[in-house]
Parts: C-alpha cells; sequence; structure tokens
C-alpha cells in the first residue's frame, strides 16, 4: 500500500511539473526587422597591365586575407583536357622558380596561414590568410605562385595518380554520377557539361599540356587581386604594384556563355541492388543579371532550398521517404541552373517525384501565405549577413559581382529587394521559369525496381 501511494505521489509530482512546464513555455519573441547589409568601403584601382586590385579595410582582427582570383577554369579546357585546369592547379602548388613547395607551405605558415589554390568552372583562386603584419609578404608569396610557377614533370605522375584515385572515389557515390548526368544534359556541347575525365584521359596529360594551359589562360588581364583584413593600405598598395606590374597582360577572359539543351530530357543510371535512388530534377534559369533573379532565390527557399521548404516538409517530415531533399540556384558567368535533389527509399522513387512535381504545381498556382513567406525572407537576410561577416565572404560576394558585371548596389539592396517580394511574384517566378516541358531528369538506382514507377515522367509535359 505504502509503495502504491509513493506511486501516486510521483505522478502527481510529474504532471504537476508538466503543467507548469507547459504555462512557463512561452512563444519565442518575433525576431526584429532585418538589418540592411552596407557594403564596406573598398578602394579599387588597376594596374597599367590591366590586372584590378580591391582594397577592403575589415574588422579589428589583426589578420589578413590575399585571394589572387584569375578568370581561367574548366570553361577553358578542350573536349579531351577534362580536368587540366585541376592538374595545372595542384602542379601550381609544387614550388615556383626560387621556392619548394616545402618552402611555401613553410613561408604560408610562419606568417599564420595556409596557401590553397582551388579551381573552379570560371575561376582559379590562390588565397590564404596571414597575420596583419605580414601582409606584404604574403602579397609577395601569393604574386611568386600566380606568376612564376614551375610546374615540374617530376610531380606528375604522382599527381595523376592522385585524380584517377579522386576520380574513382567520387564516381562510387550516386549524387556525383547523378550531377555528371544531369550537367551533360543541360550543357551537352560546352565544358560546364564535362564534369569529370576518363582515366585514359587523365593518364595522357603531358607536362607540355598544363604548361600550354598555364600560359595562355593565366595573365594579368584575367586577374583580380582582393585584400581584405586589417592591413596598412599603402603598404600593402606598394606591395601588390611591385610584385604584380611586370607579369605580361596576356589575353582577355575567355567568354562563351552555353546555349543550354532545350526540351525535356530523361536518364536513368542503373544500380543493381541499390536501396536508394538518386533523383536529380532540374533545368536552366535566369542568371544573376536577371531583375527576377532575387525572387527567384526566395523562391527556390521556400520551395526546396531550406529545411523549412515545402519539398523538405512534404517528403521528409511528412512521408520519409528522404532525410535530405534540397534545391539549389547554381551560376556560372552570365548561366544558372536550378535543380532539386534527393536521395530516397528505391519503392518510393516515383511518388517521390510525384510530390515534388506537386509542389512545383502547387506553388505556382497558389501564392504563398504571408506568414511562411516571411519566416523564408528572415531566414535569407540572416543568412546572407552571416556570409558577409568574414573577410573570404566578403571577398567572395564582391568577386561574385565583378564576375556577373553587377555593382556593390546589388549588395547594399539584397535585403531590401529579398523583403520586397510579394507572395504573387512568387507564384509568379515559379510559373514563368519551372517549366515542366524543359525539366532534366536523372535517376540513379536499380533500374528494374523504378522502370515502371518512372514511366509517367519520361515524357515533355509529365508532372
Amino acid at each position: 500500500m505504502k509503495g502504491l501511494l509513493m506511486k501516486i505521489s510521483m505522478a502527481v509530482f510529474l504532471l504537476a511539473c508538466a503543467v507548469a512546464f507547459a504555462i512557463d513555455k512561452q512563444t519565442p519573441p518575433t525576431g526584429g526587422p532585418p538589418k540592411a547589409f552596407t557594403v564596406p568601403p573598398h578602394e579599387d584601382f588597376a594596374l597599367p597591365n590591366g590586372m584590378k586590385v580591391t582594397l577592403v579595410p575589415y574588422g579589428d582582427v589583426p589578420k589578413v586575407t590575399v585571394d589572387v582570383i584569375v578568370r581561367s577554369g574548366s570553361l577553358n579546357e578542350g573536349e579531351n583536357q577534362v580536368w587540366l585546369a585541376e592538374l595545372t592547379g595542384e602542379l601550381m602548388k609544387e614550388g615556383t622558380k626560387t621556392r619548394s613547395s616545402e618552402q611555401i607551405a613553410k613561408d604560408a605558415a610562419g606568417m599564420g596561414g595556409a596557401l590553397s589554390i582551388t579551381v573552379g568552372a570560371d575561376q582559379t583562386q590562390i588565397q590564404s590568410d596571414a597575420l596583419s603584419e605580414f601582409g606584404a609578404k604574403l602579397v609577395e608569396l601569393i604574386a611568386d605562385v600566380t606568376e612564376n610557377p614551375l610546374l615540374p614533370e617530376s610531380e606528375l605522375p604522382r599527381l595523376k595518380k592522385d585524380a584517377v584515385r579522386r576520380m574513382s572515389i567520387e564516381l562510387s557515390r550516386p549524387g556525383n554520377v547523378a550531377r555528371r548526368d544531369f550537367v551533360k544534359l543541360l550543357y551537352p556541347d560546352h565544358p560546364y557539361g564535362r564534369l569529370y575525365p576518363t582515366e585514359e584521359m587523365i593518364n595522357g596529360f603531358s607536362i607540355e599540356d598544363a604548361r600550354t594551359f598555364y600560359g595562355k589562360n593565366f595573365g594579368a588581364a584575367r586577374t583580380h587581386v582582393y585584400v581584405a583584413g586589417k592591413f596598412d593600405s599603402k603598404q600593402i598598395r606598394r606591395a601588390v604594384t611591385d610584385a604584380f606590374s611586370r607579369w605580361p597582360h596576356n589575353a582577355d577572359p575567355l567568354v562563351e556563355i552555353p546555349k543550354p539543351n532545350p526540351g525535356r530530357a530523361f536518364e536513368v543510371e542503373d544500380k543493381p541492388g541499390a536501396v536508394q535512388s538518386t533523383v536529380i530534377i532540374g533545368l536552366p534559369v535566369l542568371d544573376p543579371t536577371n531583375p527576377d533573379y532575387i525572387p527567384f532565390l526566395v523562391m527556390d527557399s521556400l520551395l526546396g532550398g531550406s529545411f523549412a521548404s515545402r519539398i523538405t516538409s512534404n517528403i521528409r517530415e511528412n512521408k520519409g521517404y528522404t532525410y535530405s531533399p534540397f534545391s539549389s540556384v547554381s551560376t556560372y558567368y552570365h548561366d544558372a541552373y536550378w535543380t532539386e535533389s534527393a536521395d530516397v527509399t528505391t519503392n518510393v522513387t516515383g511518388p517521390s517525384l510525384k510530390e515534388i512535381f506537386y509542389e512545383i504545381n502547387r506553388l505556382e498556382n497558389e501564392p504563398p501565405s504571408p506568414a511562411e513567406l516571411n519566416g523564408i525572407k528572415e531566414y535569407m537576410s540572416g543568412i546572407f549577413v552571416l556570409r558577409n561577416s568574414s573577410r573570404s565572404g566578403i571577398i567572395n560576394q564582391l568577386n561574385f559581382v565583378e564576375l556577373q558585371g553587377l555593382s556593390d548596389q546589388y549588395l547594399q539592396s539584397y535585403v531590401q529587394k529579398v523583403n520586397a517580394v510579394a507572395p504573387e511574384e512568387i507564384s509568379a517566378v515559379a510559373k514563368r521559369y519551372l517549366v515542366a516541358d524543359q525539366m532534366k531528369l536523372v535517376v540513379v538506382g536499380d533500374k528494374e525496381k523504378i522502370a515502371d514507377q518512372l514511366k509517367p515522367y519520361e515524357t515533355a509535359g509529365s508532372r
């Protein structure tokens, strides 16, 4: 009897605690209006050889970031030269005419940073951080790597083996296979559509190929140097001028805007025994110079580009078809495409596609509520400000508007424009740009198990 009373007392106590907790629990306070973003004051100038320079005094931390961005990347490769730009970037790390690779790493570390080279579709970035007192020395080091790479033949066999190994690992992942096939459908006759080489292609690269690629595609006319952080402006300007003034002008940037493949396209990559299907749905869309671009970004975030998005809520939270679906807008120079990607359980591959197309169609025909849209706007405003709260973040944003031929006003007005988007605009841009007949669909999965599920989506006009 005593034990029973104790159990009852404990139950009453826990119930009382739960009630008290429920009473004390309050709705979080409403966030204040999004803060406008202010582009930090910066100094822009050009050297006589055509190279551009931007100096951005930023922050109180005694560090500086130097980023040399060259308009050279996979865009500049030939049809049988896929990954030659990346191989050239790797070779650039292997020493200069006066420094070994070990000395480059040691010099960078001694200044408080580490030098990196990143090769993309349109650009190659040579970047490092340093303590502010070493800003001028860092400029000199990065200039040496950029202007005077040794491109040693002795390192080529190792780097080619590394590239073959990396390609093998990456293509063992269904998401990379799907992305490879998708961009090939989108850009069949353009470098943007060639993500992976063959093993034979990599093994066939010679040191002459890399040296020729560097000689044709690196030079002052294609280069913009960004310096951000805490530094002496006069000292850094002098260091940049001294380090880069003698670099030849070389060729102007290559402009080769693709003409994406029109119409519906459908492809299945067979992966027998797969318990999941990787799906990518997408199409070419407006580029950042279009006035609809920011409303389109808001639409994308609401549809599938945020954790609170409609597609995520539908096929992740409500139906449990997938763990991490997402949509995104990928941009190149004056070009962009939209995708929705997801890894879904094999037996719900078709139902997942049905729900994705359902959400697209619903958004095109039913504007979101003000409350739903305001939540997305606040999310995007906050993310944008955070993205610009570091030295490298500021450089990336300034480089983005420079590459696209925009002005600082794009950054300055971004938050205001996001928050000015009306519900009706969301439906309008969805209807204008997410055209079913233009969608490309790639699925990587067990073809035998998913073929019947995919039949409704093979032809134009299907949803």
